[in-house]
Parts: structure tokens; C-alpha cells; sequence
């Protein structure tokens, strides 16, 4: 039997979470600001801004059991077998040691074909590490990167404190659902996250689900958030959802890293282009999920875009790379601290025949290691775009 001792689980104690709300049941860590979210529409932004990737607690104490209560949102699709429970990673004193899962929770089924979604209400669960040595250590729980999580009750039979700020740099980077996790194992092993351990730095995921879109409030929350270093992922999504021609595109990445530069004058600041992706090489989108195989647990997505609508300014990833290698050149001869790095080189075509993405669009598991221990050889090593500090 333990003598549980609860702490209030408050935003001192969370790290990679841009607003905390209060709720009925405890808190909600969000990765987008209140005035970025009040301006969002999209339901799909609103999902994956909740969902905390790249998200943790972070404590020190001597405990050798700790519990946290949460009421997690997951998601199943109408034809398809459950999705697994999100992952929760214990990290102590910077070694992995162990990973549980909340069961039960809020489910919304989600029609891809209909278009429509249903949310019912479910109770809240727990997760339980236990086992742990009886000496000071820092604790770090890293919350699953594909559930809403709202943090109710944080037990341990030891005292808890707040950690002190970690020596490392701070690496924000934004992205699309392949930064945010996609179909990354767990929190601790989407790419961004795999790169910031492998680089010593501590990370701030504003990878977004299906949502990388250069909306102007993303970048104001990027320009308000310290950070010693900065990258963008831009152009899978300006592609799968066709949201703009090439005329608006270059303008809105100007203006994009425009307002970032606002708060950041200085900071290194890397922009990526896409990673391979054979769908939409030189085949505009939109691209949209195939369901005829979802009932055997595949899925598929599909493009509707026609080669031939490139010549009206209908973007492909290999115009986009294009396009944001000049805009970069061009800055660049005035912003020696921006740089470029063409994301081929974190999945090529070399790649795509050894590790070919499942679903047509995602990476697996295996693709995100690869992804992340290149981008921290690109980036983060000693000659890397980012310098070793």
C-alpha cells in the first residue's frame, strides 16, 4: 500500500504546451495559444492542437510509484478495427523507463466517407508506473501524441517539485501530421521528438495534424513563444488540401516568416520543404482517404489533382520545393541565420523503395527514426544547420 500524496497538476509542471485551460475535470494542455484558437474554425485544427504531442510532465522527486488520472478523446473510424490506446512514455533522468495507457475516455467515431463525426462521453482512467528507485530523480511523463488529454489528479508517495529549466536549448519546430506523429509508435518516437533527444535540446512540437496551412496565427504563436531555435515544415498540406495557387503561396510564406521574424529577429531559423511523396511529386491534390479497404485495417489515401492543372498554378510538392528554395536564397542575402534544407534528404526516393509509406501519404515507425536521426545529423551535429551550441 502507498500513502498517495496528490498534486496539483499545474502549467509549472508541463513542458511543450503553449496554454493550459481549465476544465471541468482538471486541465487541458493546448499547443496553440487562446487568441490563436478563438480565430480557428477548423475542426481539424481544433483536434490536433489538443492533442499533446511533444507534450510532458515534469517533475523531481523520490517517489517510487506515481499515478495520473486523465480523460482522454480518442477516435475510431466507422469500418475500421480500434485504433490502439494512446501511449503515455515515462522518461527518468533521461532514460526511458516504461509506457502505460489510459483505457476508457471520450470516443469520437469518425465517417470518413459521410464526412461526420459523433463524440460519446466515456469515464476517465489511469496510468500507473511503479518500481521506481527511492533516489531524487527528474521524472518526465510524456503524453500521447494522437489523444486529447485532460489531466485531472497527479499521485506519488513521495513529494513532488517542480524541475529546474533544463540547460538545453529550446527547439520549436511546426509542421504537418508527419511532425505532429502520424503513425509514430509513441510520444517519445515521432521524429521531432527522436531529433530533440538525439540533439540535447528540449522541444516544442506545433507539428499539426492535417494543418500546416501558413494560417497567420500559427505564425504569431510561433513569434511569441521563446525559442532558441526554430524550424518549419511547409508543403504536404498546401498540396492534400489544395488550398492556394502559386501566386498566393509565396506571398503567404513571406508573410509567414515575416511575423516569425517579428519576435525572433535573430534566432536560426530552418525551413523544410517536403519529404518524399510519390502521390503528389508533380500530381497536385487534393488527396482524400480511400475507405474501401478500412474493414481489413487499411488505409489509403488518394489524389484528385490531374498533372496537366499545374500549368494554372496548381501546386505540387516539386513546385513547392522549388518555390521555397528561391524565397529562402532570396532572404537569405539579408538573413544569414535562415536556411533551407530540401526534406529528399530526410526521405528520397532511396527511401520510399526501402520504407515505402503505408498509407500513401504517412510514414511508420521505422520512418521516423530514420527521419529524426537525420534531421538531428542535419541540424543539430556539430556542422549541422543549427550548430552543436
Amino acid at each position: 500500500m502507498h500513502d498517495w500524496i496528490t498534486t496539483p497538476v499545474t502549467a509549472d509542471l508541463l513542458r511543450g504546451a503553449l496554454d493550459v485551460e481549465h476544465t471541468e475535470h482538471g486541465v487541458l494542455p493546448h499547443r496553440l495559444p487562446a487568441r490563436a484558437r478563438a480565430q480557428n474554425t477548423d475542426g481539424q485544427l481544433a483536434m490536433a492542437e489538443s492533442q499533446p504531442a511533444g507534450v510532458r510532465l515534469v517533475f523531481r522527486t523520490r517517489a517510487t510509484a506515481v499515478e495520473l488520472d486523465a480523460l482522454p478523446t480518442k477516435r475510431t473510424y466507422v469500418g475500421a478495427p480500434p485504433r490502439p490506446h494512446g501511449v503515455y512514455d515515462l522518461v527518468v533522468d533521461g532514460r526511458p523507463a516504461g509506457q502505460g495507457s489510459v483505457l476508457g475516455g471520450n470516443v469520437i467515431t469518425i465517417d470518413m466517407a459521410e464526412g461526420t463525426s459523433e463524440m460519446r462521453p466515456g469515464p476517465p482512467g489511469t496510468v500507473r508506473f511503479d518500481g521506481l528507485s527511492g533516489e531524487v530523480k527528474d521524472v518526465e511523463i510524456w503524453l500521447p501524441h494522437n489523444e486529447t488529454t485532460e489531466l485531472i489528479a497527479l499521485r506519488s508517495d513521495a513529494p513532488v517539485e517542480s524541475a529546474p529549466p533544463a540547460d538545453r536549448r529550446v527547439w520549436l519546430h511546426h509542421g504537418s501530421s508527419i511532425s505532429h506523429g502520424s503513425d509514430a509508435a509513441s510520444p517519445r518516437n515521432t521524429w521531432p521528438a527522436i531529433a530533440a533527444t538525439l540533439g540535447g535540446v528540449e522541444l516544442i512540437n506545433l507539428g499539426l495534424a492535417g494543418s500546416a496551412l501558413l494560417d497567420p496565427f500559427t505564425a504569431r504563436a510561433v513569434r511569441d513563444t521563446p525559442a532558441d531555435l526554430i524550424s518549419v515544415k511547409i508543403g504536404i498540406n498546401i498540396v492534400n488540401h489544395d488550398v492556394m495557387r502559386l501566386r498566393a503561396f509565396g506571398p503567404a510564406v513571406h508573410g509567414f516568416l515575416d511575423t516569425i521574424r517579428e519576435g525572433h529577429p535573430e534566432t536560426p531559423l530552418l525551413v523544410v520543404s517536403p519529404i518524399l511523396c510519390p502521390m503528389h511529386e508533380d500530381t497536385p491534390g487534393p488527396c482524400f482517404p480511400d475507405v474501401g479497404e478500412l474493414g481489413e485495417g487499411r488505409l489509403r489515401f488518394r489524389t484528385l489533382g490531374d498533372p496537366a492543372e499545374r500549368a494554372s498554378g496548381k501546386l505540387t510538392l516539386q513546385m513547392i520545393r522549388e518555390e521555397l528554395a528561391r524565397i529562402v536564397k532570396q532572404r537569405a542575402a539579408e538573413d544569414p541565420n535562415l536556411h533551407h534544407l530540401d526534406g529528399r534528404e530526410l526521405y528520397g526516393e532511396s527511401d520510399s523503395a526501402e520504407l515505402p509509406l503505408p498509407d500513401d501519404l504517412h510514414p511508420d515507425a521505422a520512418t521516423h527514426r530514420l527521419i529524426g536521426e537525420r534531421f538531428a545529423g542535419v541540424a543539430f551535429g556539430t556542422d549541422g544547420l543549427f550548430g552543436n551550441g
